[in-house]
């Protein structure tokens, strides 16, 4: 489904991958001796765990035993959708110490590739894109904010409905939130048999999380606007 707006931009597969590290709460950690669930990353996300560095740089703790190791995330949507798993990132590559969650400093990472794996695909995602890309503004308060929407203000999400071009089949039972991030808020239009994306596209993107209310209150305000049929408000189950 397209946006409604031709100005509709989103974020680059290396903001993805870094806006996810930034947020993850857990992830796997594989190596030839086993597999390694970490939880409760304390707000620092994979990269207070682990230094990624390139192959032809030294790890400031120096070397030790090399071992080829698998870092797995993955991206799950907040609100009750269907199909909540957003994207998986797999990164590789050769760890120069043994990794232990409770390690007081980082672990060096000898950085191999990261992929992407999402509903457009698999991409691969250089170190150098990595390092020139700021995680989204938005990453960690994401959940908090599409929770709120759903929870306390579940009104505004037919309103938003209005912005969707083309419109929503009349088949649709349910709309959610799915994703937010500085480029605009994306919509889950579920059917009986399926179900569509839509995004809506913020008028500037977001800089940092001050600006994230005004964005979405400049959406709603458009939405107010919209010539698009009121008998969307009254659909069952929208929210």
């Amino acid at each position: 489904m397209r946006p409604f707006s031709l100005r509709a931009t989103r974020p680059t597969p290396a903001e993805r991958v870094r806006s996810i590290l930034t947020a993850a709460h857990s992830m796997t950690v594989v190596t030839d001796g086993g597999e390694q669930e970490v939880h409760r990353l304390d707000g620092t996300g994979p990269m207070g765990h682990i230094h990624l560095h390139d192959p032809s740089e030294d790890c400031p703790a120096g070397r030790a035993a090399r071992l080829p190791v698998r870092l797995e995330l993955t991206d799950i949507a907040p609100t009750p959708v269907r199909e909540r798993l957003r994207a998986r990132v797999t990164l590789t590559g050769l760890l120069d110490a043994p990794y232990t969650s409770d390690a007081s400093r980082s672990t060096c990472m000898e950085f191999g590739q990261a992929l992407l794996e999402d509903a457009d695909g698999r991409t691969f995602v250089a170190l150098d894109e990595l390092q020139a890309t700021e995680p989204d503004p938005l990453a960690g308060c994401e959940a908090a904010m599409l929770t709120h929407l759903v929870d306390d203000h579940a009104e505004l999400v037919p309103l938003l409905l209005r912005l969707v071009r083309p419109r929503p089949d009349r088949d649709m039972v349910r709309a959610l939130p799915v994703a937010l991030d500085r480029y605009g808020i994306t919509l889950r239009l579920e059917h009986p048999t399926g179900h569509q994306d839509a995004r809506l596209p913020f008028p500037t993107p977001v800089r940092d999380i001050e600006e994230a209310g005004p964005r979405i209150h400049a959406l709603l305000a458009a939405a107010r606007r919209s010539s698009h049929p009121n008998r969307l408000l009254t659909w069952p189950d929208l929210t």
